[in-house]
């Protein structure tokens, strides 16, 4: 799948994983992502609920068997203005 199409494409029920992130508790963890902010991915880890910033990691998902990494910076947009205003940088 072409990057700039996932980008713009509906995040919520993906699987995600943190691959880097400034709060070292955040890394490795994986989960669901049940609600999204302009700042925030809610999501569901372990049978518990974690809100966690974007502009504070690294996220990688897996979207048709492909695992897609982005910098939570360049998707701070709400979700409905990410379809406008994401730029692609290739990681």
């Amino acid at each position: 799948m072409n990057k700039q199409r996932f980008l713009r494409d509906e995040f919520i029920g993906l699987t995600v994983k943190i691959v880097e992130s400034k709060d070292p508790t955040w890394l490795h963890k994986s989960g669901v992502i049940l609600d999204e902010t302009k700042n925030t991915f809610l999501i569901d880890t372990n049978g518990q609920r974690k809100r966690i910033a974007k502009d504070i990691a690294t996220f990688e998902f897996r979207f048709n068997n492909e695992r897609i990494r982005v910098h939570g910076r360049d998707i701070a947009y709400r979700p409905e203005d990410r379809i406008k205003k994401v730029k692609v940088k290739y990681i």
